[in-house]
């Protein structure tokens, strides 16, 4: 029997509830492709809040990413405002103060060959737009605590995971992280993905009240451009798809 044309999509009994309705209801119409290419780190934001309804349906898109028999491992940690700040502010003081760091997961920060080139492009590219020189050490140092005041975005957010799961799922978190930051693409808004919000995950335990057996992986700050910060003016190189894909028939 052919399907009514008026017919749910969600089922003859089914609907979405209003929540849902009025989220899609200011969805962005940028594509995918335009929002995978406009996607980049950004290192400066305005003091400016997020409207909860934006800020709800970034997360409601992000939450429909793919993972290993669909387990959903993330756990998503968002700070803003005192909370926010008293973190940024632990964050900086222990930085300044060389206190060592107690990742949950390490970190394999050395790369050879043309992995440690591409890394070494990226940092003279940044530091080039924010006018470091390779030997301005206080510069350096300055550049290292931008991080951790999360060059002043409004939100700052923490993904972890149970660390059962092991590097395969890890994996899915990742794919989530990618989703979550081409949503907001689309809604305008932009956002940092950084390794060293790994760094001090007591800090986002105890802030949180975490109490199972949640790690933190990594942190991803966000919000509105300030397109007046010089190092949001960078912009890094991709490599033709033939470096890392090979298509073979037989």
């Amino acid at each position: 029997m052919a399907e009514h044309a008026n017919a749910s999509p969600f089922g003859e009994h089914e609907s979405l509830d209003p929540t849902q309705e009025r989220s899609r209801a200011i969805d962005p119409t940028m594509s995918i492709v335009d929002a995978i290419y406009a996607r980049r780190s950004v290192r400066g934001y305005l003091d400016k809040e997020i409207p909860a309804e934006v800020l709800n349906r970034v997360f409601e898109v992000a939450q429909m990413s793919p993972s290993n028999c669909n387990v959903q491992p993330w756990k998503v940690y968002v700070a803003s405002g005192p909370l926010k700040d008293r973190l940024r502010a632990q964050m900086v003081e222990n930085t300044v103060n060389r206190v060592e760091p107690n990742p949950d997961y390490p970190y394999r920060g050395t790369f050879e060959g043309e992995y440690r080139q591409r890394q070494v492009d990226c940092a003279v590219a940044l530091y080039n737009n924010m006018g470091i020189a390779r030997d301005d050490k206080e510069g350096r140092l300055r550049a290292i605590v931008r991080n951790f005041e999360f060059f002043d975005a409004p939100y700052i957010a923490f993904l972890g995971m149970n660390p059962a799961f092991g590097t395969t799922v890890a994996l899915d978190v990742g794919m989530y992280a990618q989703s979550l930051m081409l949503a907001m693409v689309a809604f305008g808004i932009y956002s940092c993905p950084m390794g060293t919000m790994r760094n001090y995950p007591d800090m986002v335990r105890d802030a949180f009240g975490i109490e199972d057996e949640t790690k933190i992986l990594f942190g991803l700050s966000f919000g509105y451009e300030d397109t007046s910060v010089p190092a949001n003016k960078t912009r890094t190189e991709r490599e033709k798809i033939s470096t890392s894909v090979v298509f073979r028939s037989n």
